[in-house]
């Protein structure tokens, strides 16, 4: 074979078998060997080669270790059609007060609307109102420092239910910068409900105005 280089080593396998190594000459391969196993099963029989494969050495490139999906997958990377079911022990989530062993509560309860079958935990909700803290709509964004007032005195803020009302909420200004996202109530910007505008002149007029445009002479040499 072309690409296989020089013999680098052998390992014997056990009795009848034994491993030759061989350097491999395939572009982008660097530090790998071709390792073939042959055997030989007594006297009178033919040598035979049971497996060729390519071995990595010490300085091989590799792919990187495997990391399951539920820990690769990132916000953003769900796109049209894709499915992203959570663990079964993500602790993101708990069993709902509704939940019981006997399909027919669980169904009844559905049905009139009682309650889903999973819900978010301590560790979920508190997970996310991290994140949302952080993010561009919290309070320690640019646009929050500079607004003249926080969310959680304008008009357009819209609370939302549960834990997280305390302190998030939706803003419904389609001005705003945060139209239809989750803002923290001391987020801000610069399109808050109560803002007013300064139309009073830059410079400022004195209540007395003297009228200079024309000059009154008076003859003192009389």
């Amino acid at each position: 074979m072309e690409r296989v280089g020089a013999h680098v080593g052998v390992s014997a396998e056990d009795e009848y078998s034994v491993t030759h190594l061989f350097d491999a000459e395939h572009a982008g391969y660097r530090g790998w060997t071709w390792a073939v196993t042959v055997a030989h099963a007594g006297e009178g029989s033919p040598v035979s080669v049971s497996e060729v494969v390519l071995l990595p050495g010490q300085d091989a490139l590799v792919a990187p270790e495997w990391v399951p999906w539920s820990e690769r997958v990132r916000a953003g990377d769900l796109g049209v059609g894709d499915l992203m079911p959570p663990r079964d022990d993500d602790p993101r989530l708990i069993e709902a007060y509704v939940h019981s062993d006997d399909p027919a509560v669980e169904e009844v309860a559905l049905e009139i609307g009682l309650g889903r079958t999973r819900v978010l935990s301590r560790e979920g909700r508190l997970e996310a109102a991290d994140r949302w803290a952080g993010s561009d709509f919290g309070p320690r964004s640019d646009m929050a420092r500079s607004a003249p007032a926080h969310c959680g005195t304008c008009g357009f803020y819209t609370r939302v239910a549960g834990a997280f009302g305390a302190a998030f909420g939706v803003c419904a200004n389609e001005i705003a910068p945060a139209d239809g996202h989750v803002v923290h109530v001391e987020y801000g910007c610069g399109a808050h409900s109560q803002v007013e505008v300064d139309i009073s002149p830059m410079v400022p007029v004195a209540d007395l105005v003297y009228d200079d445009a024309q000059l009154d002479v008076l003859d003192v040499s009389e």
